[in-house]
C-alpha cells in the first residue's frame, strides 16, 4: 500500500479497494503527458464529477442551515465555499500538496503550492470518494472538513492578505511595498500572471494566479505566513 493510500484512508477513516482510482485524483495533467507511454490519465474527469458531488452536497447543506435566507444568499455563500480559496486551504490541511503528481515544469514552478491545483486535486478527490464510497461517505468527510466550521473557513478565506502583510511588514518603520510583474503566459483566454511581492526593492516573494490581482494576493499571503512563521 503506498503512502498516498494510508494517508487517504486515515482521513476517510475506510479502507479504499480501489487504489488506482484515487492516486488518478492525484496525478495532474502535467504528469500524465509527461508519462505517455504508460498510458495514465489525469484527474479531470474526476475534477469535474468531484465539483458537481460538492455543489449538491454545499448546497443541501445550507438550504437546511439557514432556512430564512433567499436564494440570492445561499449562492453567494455556496459561491465562496466552493470557490479556489477555500478547497485549496483543505487541500492544505491535508497534505494533498505532498502527494500530488505533477510535470517537472509545474513542479519546478511550485505548482503543488497552486490554488488552481490544489482545488481542481481536492475536488477529483471528493469524485473518487463517491466513486467507490458513496455520497455519504463524501458527505460526511465534507462535514466535518468544511460545512461545520464552514464560517470559519469564509472568514479565512476572506482575509486581505495584502494590507495583513503591509500592517505587519511596517511594524518597526515605513517600507516601500511593490507588487511587480514576472511573467505573463498562456492564451488570452487563460492566462497565468506570476507577480513578485518587492520590500525596498528586495524580493520577497512570488505568486500566480488567472489575474494579476489573484497572482498579488498569493503572493502576499506567502509572504505574510512567512512572516507569522507559519511556513518554514
Amino acid at each position: 500500500m503506498s503512502l498516498l493510500i494510508k494517508h487517504l484512508e486515515n482521513i476517510l477513516g475506510i479502507d479504499i479497494e480501489d487504489e488506482a482510482l484515487f492516486k488518478r485524483a492525484f496525478m495532474h495533467k502535467s504528469y500524465v503527458n509527461e508519462q505517455k507511454h504508460h498510458l495514465l490519465e489525469s484527474n479531470e474527469r474526476l475534477e469535474f464529477l468531484g465539483d458537481a458531488v460538492l455543489e449538491i452536497i454545499v448546497s443541501d447543506y445550507l438550504y437546511n442551515f439557514y432556512p430564512e435566507e433567499p436564494e440570492g444568499s445561499l449562492s453567494r455563500t455556496r459561491a465562496q465555499l466552493v470557490r479556489e480559496p477555500s478547497l485549496a486551504l483543505l487541500a492544505r490541511k491535508n497534505d494533498f500538496h505532498e502527494y500530488i503528481q505533477l510535470g517537472k515544469g509545474e513542479s519546478a514552478s511550485g505548482g503543488n503550492n497552486r490554488d488552481s491545483i490544489l482545488a481542481d486535486c481536492f475536488e477529483a478527490f471528493l469524485g473518487a470518494t463517491y466513486l467507490e464510497q458513496g455520497i455519504d461517505v463524501v458527505t460526511n468527510f465534507l462535514n466535518k472538513q468544511l460545512l461545520l466550521n464552514h464560517q470559519d473557513i469564509l472568514k479565512q478565506v476572506n482575509l486581505d492578505y495584502k494590507t495583513l502583510f503591509q500592517e505587519k511588514a511596517q511594524t518597526h518603520g515605513t517600507v516601500l511595498i511593490e507588487y511587480r510583474l514576472i511573467s505573463k503566459k498562456g492564451p488570452d483566454h487563460n492566462q497565468i500572471f506570476e507577480m513578485g511581492l518587492f520590500v525596498d526593492d528586495k524580493l520577497i516573494s512570488r505568486g500566480k494566479g488567472n489575474s494579476k490581482k489573484q497572482a498579488e494576493i498569493q503572493a502576499a499571503k506567502i509572504a505574510y505566513q512567512h512572516l507569522i512563521g507559519e511556513v518554514s
